[in-house]
């Protein structure tokens, strides 16, 4: 990020209540923008990953406004790496970030996930709040029966290598009745490490969401 960009983006630390519990978040809201992207986080990823926060910047570099927020607290992430239970809790997961997509303020909110069960759940349920869903090598098949509810324009991002992913993905494609689109990433595995592979997930991202953030 250039220097000029990086003056004019303040990152908040933010308490996002959700149930029970309270879940961290990383605000940044650069001048002028439009609305806010949601970056949902489950078991396996965080926002302190350096894939997501550079995604991130990149959308904040295109004046959308970023909440990077962890689903499970530090205390489930440990129970969830024992046990691997919490991850596929959909009804856990939709609830908090329907919590989070309540508790920020009136904008267009736009989702993006790592966790894509949890964001086209929420989704289903907020149809008015959600504008736009990326998911980034997740498994929108197991959101199930939501997926026929969902809205919100979706587009759908898969390494190439990621073989079991790649037919998950193309599964769900056919369930959504909203705005749809696969995005096959060539040359890329599941976390998308390979040069020049995340810069294109993150391209893809910050285009799908300026198409859809003024709709």
């Amino acid at each position: 990020m250039s220097n000029s960009v990086a003056q004019s983006v303040e990152e908040q630390l933010v308490q996002v209540p959700a149930g029970s519990v309270t879940l961290e978040g990383n605000l940044t809201l650069p001048e002028e923008s439009r609305a806010i992207v949601l970056f949902a986080h489950g078991s396996g990823s965080s926002r302190h990953s350096p894939r997501n926060r550079y995604v991130a910047r990149v959308l904040n570099e295109a004046k959308l406004a970023t909440l990077l927020i962890d689903l499970l607290t530090l205390h489930e992430e440990v129970v969830d790496a024992r046990t691997a239970q919490l991850r596929f809790d959909i009804d856990l997961l939709a609830e908090r970030l329907v919590d989070a997509t309540d508790w920020l303020p009136s904008s267009p909110i736009l989702s993006t996930s790592a966790s894509a069960i949890s964001a086209l759940a929420a989704a289903a349920v907020r149809p008015d709040a959600v504008r736009a869903i990326v998911s980034r090598g997740g498994r929108p098949d197991l959101a199930g029966a939501a997926l026929t509810r969902v809205q919100a324009p979706t587009l759908l991002i898969v390494g190439e290598h990621d073989d079991q992913v790649v037919q998950l993905n193309r599964q769900a494609l056919a369930q959504l009745r909203c705005e749809k689109r696969l995005v096959i990433v060539p040359g890329a595995t599941h976390l998308f490490e390979e040069p020049g592979a995340l810069d294109e997930v993150a391209r893809l991202a910050r285009d799908w969401f300026q198409r859809h953030v003024d709709v």
